[in-house]
């Protein structure tokens, strides 16, 4: 598959850390993006083929241009009300991904983003997960799967607590994680990826092959909106049971809980600059 980290050049780990309400430590990041006509065209092609690749984009597209198909059908829109939400969305996601990929070294079937129906709405389950094997021949109670929520704040309407955000979405993925691993298993079975299917298998089973988890609550942040005294109010012991309630409860694996912060500049002029580049070089 088509897929580079050239990009990944510009996320640089700032050295600084953060401390949250109850002590936990947050990694703060940044991704120093630059005018790099060709660095921007691979990860252009790299993020496009995350919603089709672009050996199936001729026969998908019917009689629209390539450029048209995926700005109409594909990508989310720039203009409706929902669509630069889901933009920035589905960014994050993947550069998560991307993340865990390449700095962490898990495997990351991208299977998540080019099978939705609706193109201004995010897919349900975990944001992001991947996969990490200590011997590939075998399996072993070390074999690592993480699951990580995104969230961003690229816009001054959105949430300034971001990586509360995710904490909290984080909080529900071990309920729903094993929907989330039949769906991953079941795309990579229909496209003919039986060996990744049955990796996703291995991890199905965990009383009987017990294996270890890492959650992760990543919040990616314009500059200019990231105010770090929203990261010492942030708390990973007070999880809203219900939204408007002040009953709360701990993160459920707030042990091995990872926190994250990327902070970049122009951060929706870079999203929006992406998904034109992406659409207009297929």
């Amino acid at each position: 598959m088509p897929w580079t980290n050239k990009h990944l050049e510009w996320l640089k780990d700032t050295g600084e850390r953060l401390t949250t309400a109850d002590g936990k430590t947050v990694e703060v990041w940044e991704f120093r993006h630059q005018n790099d006509d060709k660095i921007f065209s691979a990860w252009a092609k790299h993020f496009r083929n995350h919603y089709c690749y672009d050996c199936d984009i001729d026969f998908l597209r019917g009689h629209k241009s390539r450029a048209d198909y995926l700005n109409d059908i594909k990508f989310p829109s720039k203009t409706t009300k929902l669509g630069p939400g889901i933009r920035t969305a589905d960014f994050s996601e993947i550069l998560v991904a991307d993340y865990l990929q390449w700095i962490w070294g898990y495997w990351l079937p991208r299977v998540r983003w080019g099978s939705k129906v609706i193109r201004d709405e995010s897919p349900k389950g975990s944001d992001v997960i991947g996969f990490r094997f200590y011997n590939p021949k075998k399996t072993s109670k070390n074999d690592l799967l993480a699951i990580f929520e995104a969230k961003t704040r690229f816009s001054k309407g959105s949430s300034k607590y971001r990586l509360q955000d995710a904490i909290n979405d984080s909080a529900k993925d071990h309920i729903r994680i094993d929907e989330s691993l039949n769906y991953i298993k079941q795309k990579l079975y229909e496209q003919g990826d039986k060996d990744g299917a049955l990796k996703i298998e291995r991890f199905q089973s965990p009383v009987d092959i017990p294996y270890k988890e890492i959650y992760g609550a990543a919040a990616l942040f314009d500059s200019s909106l990231f105010d770090d005294d929203t990261i010492l109010k942030t708390d990973t012991t007070k999880i809203p049971r219900l939204k408007k309630s002040d009953d709360t409860y701990p993160h459920p694996n707030r042990d091995n809980l990872v926190l994250i912060v990327i902070l970049g500049d122009n951060m929706m002029n870079l999203v929006h600059e992406l998904y034109r580049r992406a659409a207009d070089e297929a």
